[in-house]
């Protein structure tokens, strides 16, 4: 009898060990991974399509390739030097942006006067010196008008590098053209002249996202204006030889811009 109770005994006092030495080898198991969470990597991206407005102030460097009249013809002109002042521009317009990667906009501008000199020679025999000598002095400005669009280069620390294109319309006007000829002590003058021209340029730059709807953008543009021409050129009596304006030939503009982007 002594020995079942014993035998009982110990089988009891083994049952309460394994319950109680059992959570504690399941509490030894390293715990499970949970499964990731894909909701963020499924959700679409932030939706940047939309009408934004822009604004831009900037300073030009403009140039011509040369001065042209009748006297073309006669191949007898040489250009010394020819060159405008740096001058400011300011501009506003309004756009769109389809998706990351792409926008457009239409931008009006207004180029303000830039000076102009210039010196020119040319062969005459009946001078002294065989050569006659024309300087000029003149302003120009424009108003421009040009279709936009752009390619954004992806989003690098809130910077995004673009290139650009555009086409449009531009009314250059020249005032206040004279010419002196201080070997023949002659002089020449124009009342303002303006023409009307088809003008594309080039960007490139780069825009700071400040916010989701404020950029901050720097950027160069090559700008192509197209001829530009005087009124009527009369001498100092007054008189007009061959009664034409003087064109200045194939006017362009190397543009540095700081712009705004405010999509509201």
């Amino acid at each position: 009898m002594g020995c079942i109770v014993r035998t009982l005994g110990l089988l009891g006092f083994g049952l309460i060990s394994a319950t109680f030495v059992a959570p504690s080898h399941a509490a030894d198991l390293p715990p499970v991974a949970p499964l990731p969470d894909l909701r963020g990597a499924l959700a679409p991206e932030a939706e940047v399509s939309g009408f934004y407005l822009r604004g831009d102030i900037g300073f030009s460097n403009q140039s011509v390739e040369r001065l042209s009249n009748s006297l073309d013809a006669l191949g007898t002109i040489e250009k010394v030097n020819l060159g405008f002042a740096g001058a400011p521009l300011a501009g506003v317009g309004a756009g769109y942006r389809f998706g990351r990667w792409f926008r457009a906009d239409v931008a009006g501008e207004y180029r303000s006067a830039a000076a102009f000199t210039g010196l020119e020679r040319y062969r005459d025999a009946r001078l002294p010196l065989g050569y006659g000598t024309d300087e000029y002095t003149a302003s120009k400005r424009e108003l421009a008008v040009l279709l936009n669009g752009y390619v954004d280069l992806g989003n690098w620390y809130g910077l995004t590098p673009f290139l650009g294109a555009g086409v449009g319309a531009v009314r250059l006007t020249l005032d206040n053209f004279k010419d002196t000829n201080v070997v023949t002590q002659g002089l020449a003058y124009a009342k303002a002249g303006s023409k009307t021209n088809l003008a594309w340029a080039l960007h490139a730059g780069v825009g700071y996202e400040v916010s989701p709807s404020f950029t901050v953008e720097l950027a160069y543009r090559y700008l192509n204006l197209g001829d530009g021409k005087t009124g009527t050129v009369y001498n100092y009596a007054g008189q007009c030889g061959s009664c034409e304006a003087l064109t200045f030939k194939n006017v362009d503009s190397h543009d540095v811009k700081l712009g705004l982007r405010w999509a509201p």
